[in-house]
């Protein structure tokens, strides 16, 4: 059958929001896009249509995201907190105060901030379900697992979501009074070390990193790695010839 290029346009801006919302990253957002395009259109022939060209999309998103994760992440302990709100759930005595719990979800910036501390494999469950609509049989395909174990990925990906809204006061009780959230200055920080930013901007930023009790090491280290790599750079570092010869080649041939 094989995969049309306008099926892979039309798939664009909702690829885009999927990986937003799993990484609330816009330039890594874009580069999970371009790389699930570009290997899309690789194994296009390969496309039987079993699913959906959106549906298999998708899937090819979900697993470079999940591939990103790994390389980047030392352990993805999603089943640990799976377990973990089960047992909460689990418990009679357990509730939430679920009138601030709907208040908060009703704020963007809150409610995105609850989703990012999810694991990977429930977010991605929540927002295709929730946020595009998507039914658990084609998050099934996605996935690839069964309808069961999806629609067990939806359900605990809601309560993990609420748990995390619940514990939004808790979260940020000691940022009480700091300017910015946290991730929203931690967006900032190549800008702030490349000395990119309004002057505003960096003050706002700096009035932060003067109260908030977590961003300050994050960034001294960032900035000590940055020296860091900085003293690997060699002045005297050439090309060899065998290389600038393969590189004149390669140039020749394009």
């Amino acid at each position: 059958m094989g995969l049309r290029a306008d099926e892979v346009t039309e798939a664009v801006p909702g690829l885009y929001r999927y990986a937003l919302s799993l990484t609330r990253d816009h330039d890594l957002a874009e580069d999970l896009v371009q790389d699930t395009v570009v290997r899309a259109l690789e194994k296009a022939d390969s496309f039987r249509g079993d699913a959906s060209a959106q549906t298999w999309l998708h899937r090819i998103l979900h697993h470079r995201y999940i591939d990103h994760l790994r390389a980047t992440e030392a352990s993805v302990r999603r089943e640990v907190t799976a377990e973990r709100t089960e047992r909460l759930w689990g418990d009679d005595a357990y509730t939430v105060d679920g009138e601030q719990v709907v208040l908060r979800a009703e704020r963007d910036d809150e409610l995105r901030d609850a989703l990012s501390h999810l694991p990977a494999t429930y977010r991605s469950a929540v927002v295709l379900h929730d946020v595009e609509g998507w039914t658990a049989a084609r998050i099934a395909e996605v996935h690839e697992v069964s309808l069961p174990a999806a629609k067990q990925r939806i359900r605990r990906g809601r309560m993990m979501l609420v748990d995390e809204l619940a514990a939004h006061p808790e979260r940020h009780a000691q940022l009480k009074g700091v300017p910015m959230r946290c991730w929203a200055v931690r967006e900032k920080v190549a800008d702030y070390l490349d000395d990119e930013l309004s002057p505003w901007e960096r003050t706002t930023l700096e009035r932060h990193l003067g109260w908030c009790p977590t961003c300050p090491p994050l960034f001294a280290s960032l900035v000590g790695v940055r020296d860091g790599l900085e003293r690997l750079r060699d002045p005297d570092t050439v090309v060899t010839p065998e290389l600038a010869t393969r590189l004149r080649a390669i140039r020749t041939g394009l």
